[in-house]
């Protein structure tokens, strides 16, 4: 997936669509955000490296996650070329196949529309941890990225959650997200991006 070697935010627009498995999981990716590196303010890069974000500095097309205010973990795609840290924040997803096992890893009672909202529900429904810290996306077996047809249509916006970046960072239209899925948070907050 050569898309994966360029800037984060292109890399991140490709990413919409494909498909991430696990076991008999398949799910769709909906919704992104693209996190550059040290230039970044809201970017785990932002202080140089370190133990936590290693990950992010490559080789592209690994997993790069952490765990979020105690609670979620969050699952990143790394992109770039190696030694220039920058990864893609993958935001929300919709099931393909798999729901059973999702509703179970997920811990919920029953099916909701869009169980996979939301990038601590992500890691949830894949039933990701620390040890997918790292791991190989495009190597087959355990956690794999798989390709897909590109979008028809494409929304953008700011990020969310980065209220301590630079008012640039803040700014920048680096949430993308398909037009044609439900499974999109605040999606008012996002407009159609021109092919």
């Amino acid at each position: 997936m050569r898309h994966l070697a360029g800037p984060a935010e292109v890399a991140a627009q490709a990413l919409l669509g494909q498909h991430l498995t696990r076991e008999d999981v398949i799910l769709r990716i909906t919704e992104v955000e693209a996190y550059g590196g040290p230039e970044d303010s809201a970017s785990h890069a932002r202080h140089g490296r370190t133990a936590r974000n290693g990950p992010m500095w490559g080789p592209p097309g690994r997993a790069y996650l952490y765990f979020c205010y105690g609670m979620h973990w969050m699952l990143n795609v790394v992109t770039g070329p190696e030694g220039t840290a920058a990864a893609v924040l993958i935001r929300g997803a919709e099931v393909v196949a798999g729901l059973e096992t999702v509703l179970s890893r997920r811990k919920t009672g029953k099916a909701t529309p869009q169980p996979c909202t939301g990038p601590g529900k992500v890691a949830q429904a894949l039933g990701l941890d620390r040890t997918f810290d790292g791991h190989d996306l495009l190597a087959p077996g355990g956690l794999e990225l798989r390709p897909a047809p590109p979008l028809a249509q494409m929304l953008a916006g700011p990020r969310l959650g980065i209220g301590f970046a630079s008012l640039d960072d803040q700014a920048r239209r680096w949430r993308f997200a398909d037009a044609d899925s439900r499974a999109v948070l605040l999606r008012k907050a996002l407009t159609p991006v021109q092919f």
